[in-house]
């Protein structure tokens, strides 16, 4: 299938039992595999096996896949923060800038809530080491933050992170849904020789990496603890006062209140629906 718009096929699902019983999740396949000291299907270009990532076209060519969700997926583990971690990242979607050493690299993917909802406006933070193992703390070097789109995707450029002392390769990240918790957790890389020794190593959270051209295509899919909204489930009620308001183009520096306090906006952007300034600290520094 070819549709950018996150649907469950009408068909089976791979693992999926006979007679429609809810098959196996891809990250209780990994779990089970591991366990069992099996080694992970992977795809003849190294990534795990999962139908969203194999779609072909007759002439070859790789198809933008459908994702895949049931209410059987497992929620996308959390994991610890690390000592790297810096608030207030640039808004963008590439971590990279022409000449940026190391291997390229694309994750793209989509944010479900726990009833397999695709979840827009969703904060994504992103931070990694560079390809020589150091992360930049004077300043935000391949560190930023995104939010998915109308259809729950997210996409980021950046480069397969290097090694450091203790730890296989990896790509931290905060997800938060708009005014819900953040969960914390880290992409890891399959393959890497590295994932057997790192003490925090979480197979449940291993991308699906391909070739591509000079660089690597790596996809995951978060599932979190939210339901997804299919629509009000309570009456409508007024919102808080203020002079924030949705649709509004905000600059660096803009003033406005809601909810009875003062917010000053620290990055660019056009106001919608769950970005609140409670609820985006990213994008609104409280002052009083």
């Amino acid at each position: 299938m070819t549709s950018h718009t996150p649907t469950t096929p009408d068909e089976p699902g791979p693992g999926t039992g006979p007679g429609g019983d809810r098959g196996i999740s891809r990250k209780t396949l990994l779990r089970a595999a591991v366990a069992a000291g099996a080694t992970v299907p992977l795809l003849a270009t190294g990534g795990i096996a999962l139908a969203r990532d194999a779609a072909r076209a007759n002439d070859g060519r790789t198809l933008t896949p459908t994702p895949y969700c049931d209410d059987g997926d497992d929620l996308t583990p959390d994991q610890m923060e690390g000592p790297y971690f810096k608030p207030n990242s640039p808004l963008r979607t590439s971590l990279v800038t022409p000449g940026t050493p190391g291997t390229p690299l694309t994750v793209s993917g989509y944010v479900f809530g726990r009833n397999c909802v695709p979840l827009s406006g969703v904060l994504l933070d992103f931070w990694q080491a560079d390809t020589n193992g150091t992360y930049d703390m004077a300043g935000y070097t391949f560190r930023g933050h995104q939010f998915s789109d109308s259809t729950g995707a997210f996409t980021l450029k950046t480069v397969v992170p290097g090694l450091y002392p203790g730890r296989t390769r990896h790509i931290h990240v905060k997800v938060q849904a708009p005014g819900k918790p953040v969960l914390t957790t880290q992409l890891y890389f399959p393959g890497e020789p590295r994932n057997s020794t790192d003490m925090i190593f979480d197979p449940a959270l291993l991308m699906n990496v391909r070739g591509a051209g000079n660089g690597k295509e790596g996809t995951f899919d978060f599932v979190l603890n939210v339901d997804g909204g299919t629509g009000p489930t309570h009456p409508p009620t007024d919102p808080p006062s203020g002079t924030w308001a949705t649709g509004h183009a905000y600059t660096a520096g803009d003033r406005v209140t809601y909810g009875g306090r003062s917010y000053r906006c620290l990055q660019a952007h056009t106001a919608m629906t769950g970005w609140e300034p409670p609820n985006v600290p990213a994008l609104w520094a409280p002052e009083s």
